[in-house]
């Protein structure tokens, strides 16, 4: 008979279950590293190898050191490093600090936390970046924000590895720099909006280090001779043409580079566009006598294009903001013109970003510096973070910094600014593996801060039409009463096309770019299919021919209450009219640009409610399109807020095939 030894069997006892603990830990952490870390800006040359680097290893070796050069990096080695992780060390290098700063930001997204433990992933990475100015240009003239609100901004620039803050300073409602020689730029009674706010010399110096600390140069803009109004009113002027704006003008200039050595500030920009009246015409001297000044500063000079043409310009560097601007001969250019997030939805404009070609190239050379993502806030806001909130600048910026640092190998030109690739190419996997590396980053980094996607290449439309409805938007169409192949409509027949892909669907594109259909009047429809796990009440965003914050509410007026749009479209979940929003400001003219918007968004007002049956429920929407319908498209997705924060229904899945009635 066996004699129970307690202290041998406990000890056994004891070893064993230490054991399968050791093996289920194993067995955990193999399952979690599997999960590779999602990085943003993808590396150029990037091999993971298995190893997992433990951050409290104090045995562990983490060595960074600037080298003479790497390997491998064809361009632009200045802000390229290298980065190799095992489970014994670490070791970053570069040519340069910036460099190193790079590769440490590309660290912090490889962290991960692994049953309580820090660590990283083994990896060799090679990376540089595709165009030397990756940017972001915010517009303080027209709306003021506080240093806080823009130094959140450069934070993220700087995470993202976005290297230039452009920070337009002048413009008709506002000059917001301190000036100690013309004081009176200052005086609240000269600013149509947002009186009395601007920046001290002080706190431009402190923004401008702070973004030297993150590797960002800050470019600072006068936009003049247009855009003048606060100017003028300053300085009690009838016309930008009058003598004393040229001596006012380079004491200006003097000034701002006396703030800041060139090594700090080695671009100002002056501006130039849209002179578009008589008393912004300025005497034909002026512009060549500021980029003389500038230079003489040891400073480069930017300007609009389109713009005034200067005389005797031979070294302006362009910056081209519409699809009528390229580049002068000579010269070189930064590309803004395809990237104005207040034109943009967030689902269309990501991808419209994603796929922009920047400088029409897959990365930079002497003649093409990169592109800057432009902000225009035109509209007077309520609120100065309601321009965060409003446009989708987080997931824009996050879109640009993959774009501008990877560069597009592809050339497919403007074929997918308005629509997604075909399903299952290797494009639009890319863009769907991108899409869910930004989430991640979503809900990883931005749980406080307004980040407007939601995952949209998983859904899928059938659209017919247009059907020719003879200007009469509320027109009914049998497309309402019953679901067939086709349809036989005033001898023309319609038939179901697609599928097509997304959350937002453009139909024709309002800057031309080519869409799935020709720009014509008459009543479209869509339909999807949503699968529901449970019987549930969700939220959905939900809009039609969505609205700029630019220029007043372009397509206007804005719809009357009970209305989604002007154009009297319709959705139907189930068989059942899903109800318009209550709106804020109902009937709005469209040349508005002193009202601020407050809910005319689908993606900052609070999602329309949605009853979703367990199982298939159907989706139709009508889309009216009417002559002057700037822009034609729609959006329809289900989505949950958490913590203010927008987040996809778990369990949904979707499918446009139709179940047609006999």
């Amino acid at each position: 008979m066996h004699k129970f030894n307690l202290n041998r069997d406990w000890r056994q006892y004891i070893k064993l279950n230490l054991l399968i603990l050791s093996v289920l830990f194993f067995f955990a952490c193999k399952k979690q590293h599997i999960e590779k870390p999602a990085l943003i800006p993808m590396p150029q040359k990037l091999e993971w190898n298995g190893e997992v680097f433990k951050m409290t290893d104090s045995s562990a070796c983490f060595v960074q050191r600037i080298v003479p050069r790497i390997a491998e990096v064809p361009f632009h080695q200045q802000e390229a490093y290298r980065l190799h992780i095992t489970a014994d060390s670490v070791i970053l290098e570069a040519t340069t600090a910036k460099g190193l700063y790079w590769g440490q930001q590309t660290i912090k997204q490889i962290k991960q936390t692994i049953n309580g433990k820090k660590v990283l992933q083994g990896c060799e990475i090679i990376d540089w970046p595709a165009f030397s100015v990756r940017g972001f240009m915010q517009d303080v003239g027209r709306n003021y924000q506080s240093i806080q609100m823009l130094k959140e901004q450069i934070d993220v620039l700087s995470a993202y590895k976005m290297n230039t803050f452009h920070l337009h300073l002048t413009d008709n409602p506002g000059w917001r720099l301190e000036s100690k020689i013309y004081s009176q730029l200052k005086n609240p009674e000269t600013m149509s909006r947002w009186p009395g706010k601007y920046y001290s010399q002080e706190q431009f110096v402190e923004l401008s280090n702070y973004c030297a600390r993150k590797n960002i140069t800050l470019i600072p803009e006068f936009d003049v001779p247009g855009h003048s109004q606060a100017f003028r009113e300053a300085f009690e002027l009838e016309s930008m043409s009058d003598p004393s704006v040229r001596t006012i003008l380079l004491g200006l200039i003097d000034e701002l580079c006396s703030f800041l050595p060139p090594e700090q500030m080695p671009f100002i920009h002056i501006g130039t566009d849209e002179v578009w009246h008589a008393y912004e015409k300025p005497d034909p001297q002026l512009l060549s006598d500021l980029i003389d000044r500038i230079q003489s500063h040891g400073r480069e000079v930017i300007v609009w294009r389109p713009g005034i043409e200067i005389q005797r310009d031979t070294v302006s560097i362009t910056q081209l903001w519409s699809s009528n601007g390229h580049p002068k001969p000579g010269h070189r250019f930064l590309d803004s013109r395809l990237n104005y997030l207040n034109h943009l939805d967030p689902l269309a404009g990501v991808a419209q970003l994603y796929f922009e070609r920047i400088g029409g190239a897959a990365h930079g050379d002497s003649i093409r510096l990169g592109g800057i993502l432009c902000c225009w806030n035109d509209n007077k806001v309520n609120d100065e973070y309601d321009i965060i909130k409003q446009n989708p600048v987080y997931p824009g910026i996050l879109t640009y910094a993959e774009t501008s640092w990877t560069g597009q190998e592809n050339e497919f030109g403007e074929t997918y600014l308005a629509k997604l690739p075909e399903k299952g190419s290797e494009l639009f996997n890319k863009f769907s593996a991108f899409e869910d590396r930004m989430i991640q980053h979503r809900d990883k980094y931005f749980t406080r801060k307004p980040f407007p996607y939601v995952k949209q290449t998983n859904i899928e439309w059938k659209i017919l039409g247009p059907i020719a409805n003879d200007s009469d938007v509320d027109a009914k169409f049998p497309v309402e009463n019953t679901l067939q192949e086709n349809y036989q409509i005033d001898t023309t027949n319609y038939t179901w096309q697609g599928p097509f892909y997304g959350g937002t669907i453009h139909l024709t594109h309002f800057f031309g770019y080519p869409s799935n259909f020709p720009k014509e009047e008459g009543t479209y429809y869509a339909y999807t299919k949503i699968w529901s796990p449970k019987e549930q009440t969700a939220g959905a965003w939900i809009g039609f021919h969505d609205w700029s914050r630019s220029g007043g509410r372009r397509g206007g007026p804005f719809p009357k209450e009970g209305e989604w749009h002007n154009t009297q479209p319709k959705v139907w979940l189930n068989g059942k009219l899903v109800d318009a929003p209550k709106w804020n400001n109902p009937g709005v003219a469209s040349s508005t640009e002193e009202i601020p918007f407050s809910d005319e968004n689908y993606f900052f007002r609070k999602p329309s409610s949605i009853h979703l049956n367990k199982g298939w429920n159907e989706v139709l929407l009508k889309i009216p399109v009417k002559k002057d319908t700037w822009k034609r498209m729609f959006t329809f997705i289900p989505v949950q807020i958490e913590n203010e924060n927008v987040k996809e229904v778990p369990g949904l899945k979707y499918n446009s095939e139709i179940n047609f009635k006999n």
